[in-house]
């Protein structure tokens, strides 16, 4: 058993569309990033990546032309691939929360644990999403970022 531990910030920038779990979210801007700044899908990776042994998001998808604005469901593809060709594992369990005070994402879990299902080959009831606010605490508000982390247990 292999345990792993991600994390990701990013703030929200003016243009474009909220992506999570690599659902669209209606109504809010992006977040600011080199990718399409998907933080689920970010935490997911280094979770991953912390699990096997194999160093964060960065070492494979560096800042550069070739992942500017890449879609994040592609780099949790592409890292899945990369991780089981060279270890073998599987998903035994994924657990993450999503930190936000806007927007309310309760109606988008379902989707996204189906896309997080496809993308690594695993059944939807291995994946467990959550999501929550800081209660008002300034740590994220509405109004600048959205966090999130993910804890896997690869087999």
């Amino acid at each position: 058993m292999r345990i792993g531990y991600g994390f990701d910030i990013h703030k929200f920038d003016d243009f474009g569309s909220l992506v999570l779990g690599g659902v669209k979210i209606p109504t809010f801007n992006k977040l600011l990033a080199h990718s399409d700044g998907d933080v689920l899908l970010h935490a997911i990776i280094d979770a991953l990546l912390g699990a096997a042994n194999m160093n964060d998001i960065g070492t494979l998808f560096p800042n550069n032309n070739k992942s500017k604005n890449i879609n994040s469901r592609i780099m949790l593809i592409n890292t899945w691939k990369v991780i089981t060709n060279k270890k073998k594992y599987i998903i035994n369990n994924l657990d993450t929360t999503i930190i936000a005070q806007k927007p309310k994402l309760s109606n988008y879990l379902y989707k996204m644990r189906t896309n997080i299902s496809i993308d690594l080959n695993c059944s939807i009831n291995n994946i467990n999403l959550k999501a929550t606010t800081t209660n008002g605490v300034p740590f994220i508000n509405n109004i600048n970022a959205i966090a999130c982390i993910a804890v896997v247990l690869l087999l």
